[in-house]
């Protein structure tokens, strides 16, 4: 197999391994966006097994938790080896407005989705709006 050799791809890539004193988890790429009556938070988390995953929630702290371990192969010359194996952790504050007890995740084709409802008292609602007086015409006014 042939390998295009550039030398400084090479020299980036081991001047950052040498550089990163980051010892501690790795973050992970993530988007995060409402739709409708729920947030979803997607993070990239290629190569890793769904039973590594760990998803907790601390009062309105979200730590999501998950580990890629890489396969070693005794004897082998190694020509590239870019990939990189250890522990990813990201937390996110939720605020006051999420429905906690029904968080939900699914990993599929490498990205972690976990859909984070809107609490009832968060949701908009509509507010009757009583006329004083003898008329006693009611009007809906949207919150």
């Amino acid at each position: 197999m042939a390998m295009n050799f550039d030398p400084f791809r090479e020299l980036d890539r081991m001047t950052s391994a040498l550089l990163d004193s980051r010892q501690g988890p790795q973050l992970m790429p993530m988007d995060l966006y409402r739709d409708g009556d729920h947030y979803v938070l997607a993070a990239d988390l290629p190569g890793i097994d769904p039973g590594s995953v760990d998803i907790d929630v601390d009062g309105q702290l979200l730590t999501v938790r998950a580990e890629r371990t890489m396969r070693t192969a005794e004897g082998v010359k190694w020509l590239a080896q870019e990939r990189r194996g250890g522990s990813f952790l990201r937390q996110l504050s939720l605020g006051q407005g999420v429905d906690t007890e029904h968080i939900a995740a699914t990993y599929e084709n490498g990205v972690l989705t976990v859909t984070i409802p809107v609490s009832e008292r968060a949701r908009p609602r509509k507010v009757e709006v009583v006329a004083g007086g003898s008329s006693g015409r009611q009007h809906a006014v949207e919150a």
